[in-house]
């Protein structure tokens, strides 16, 4: 033994250095702890920070689709913030006037604010749309989760009856359904939504049938689990990545599909400022007043380009 160590100093360091090894592991052992907390948990400046930066990454084209959809949305929920005209009632003598500082899109043959009109009808178009996307969703979905899970003559004929569905021109099936349900502008988004069924079948079935097959679903149900429990938990929700692009697509398909019936007469009745009947209206005057069917006209082609343009956005993310 050296005389280092035997020194009464040398003793009380072999003495202390338990101790101090205990109180760097707990040291560190509480750094290691803190340190997920930390990452888990960022401050407001971090996420707005991280937000902006996708923010400053994203195309302009996109930024500028999802501004319409935002501008069309707010329309909807507060008409009342963008223009202070009535949307049904006319003014005397304000028939057919030009775009000009009082009236931004003109008049119709009623004098009626055609600025106030678009912004009204803009809760008709997009709860329609919505209601039609909802419906196809929901049970193209339920479909096509029946027909990839069970299999067999189940899936034959789920799919038979998703292949008639899609034989039959959209239009005319919409047309026969609102002859069935009646005009208006909730049986026409529900005409909309039942011949979308077939599309929202189709993809969610192959989807199913490919997550089905993934090696973690197979130890899901090599594990004991529940056959309904595997097919809740796991495979539905990683089938609906791509169906979310696809309601995208056809929220815009939705909007349009609406305002051509509406165009031909089987959406809302008048007085309803909906965009497919504010085209009808104004062709009758497009040789003198052409804002009254270029103004709607724009605007349905403007959102639908911005719901595709999203749409491609989020099958580009998925590949």
């Amino acid at each position: 033994m050296s005389a280092s160590t035997s020194s009464p100093a040398g003793l009380a360091a072999l003495a202390a250095e338990p101790a101090l090894l205990g109180a760097a592991r707990g040291t560190a052992s509480a750094a290691v702890q803190a340190a997920p907390q930390r990452l888990a948990a960022p401050g407001l400046p971090a996420i707005f920070s991280a937000a902006l930066r996708r923010l400053r990454a994203a195309p302009l084209g996109l930024l500028l689709a999802w501004g319409v959809l935002a501008l069309v949305a707010l329309w909807a929920i507060a008409p009342g913030w963008f223009t202070s005209y009535n949307p049904v009632l006319g003014t005397a003598g304000q028939q057919l006037q030009a775009p000009s500082a009082a009236h931004w899109l003109g008049t119709d043959a009623l004098g009626r604010d055609s600025y106030a009109r678009l912004v009204y009808g803009a809760v008709h178009s997009l709860s329609g749309a919505f209601v039609a996307v909802s419906v196809g969703l929901v049970l193209g979905t339920l479909l096509g989760l029946v027909a990839g899970a069970a299999g067999g003559w189940v899936e034959d004929a789920v799919m038979r009856f998703v292949d008639v569905l899609l034989s039959v021109p959209s239009l005319l099936l919409s047309l026969s359904v609102i002859i069935i349900l009646g005009f208006g502008t909730v049986n026409a988004a529900l005409a909309v939504g039942i011949v979308s069924v077939a599309s929202f079948a189709r993809l969610v079935r192959s989807e199913v049938v490919r997550v089905r097959r993934s090696d973690y679903v197979e130890a899901a149900l090599g594990s004991g689990g529940r056959f309904a429990a595997v097919l809740w938990r796991h495979v539905l929700p990683n089938s609906l990545t791509s169906v979310i692009a696809l309601a995208a697509l056809q929220f815009g398909s939705a909007i349009l599909a609406i305002s051509t019936l509406g165009f031909l007469g089987y959406g809302a009745p008048p007085p309803t400022p909906e965009w497919g009947l504010l085209i009808a209206e104004g062709r009758n005057y497009i040789s003198t007043a052409w804002w009254l069917t270029a103004a709607p006209g724009l605007l349905v082609a403007a959102v639908v380009l911005a719901a595709n343009h999203i749409s491609a956005d989020l099958t580009r993310r998925r590949a």
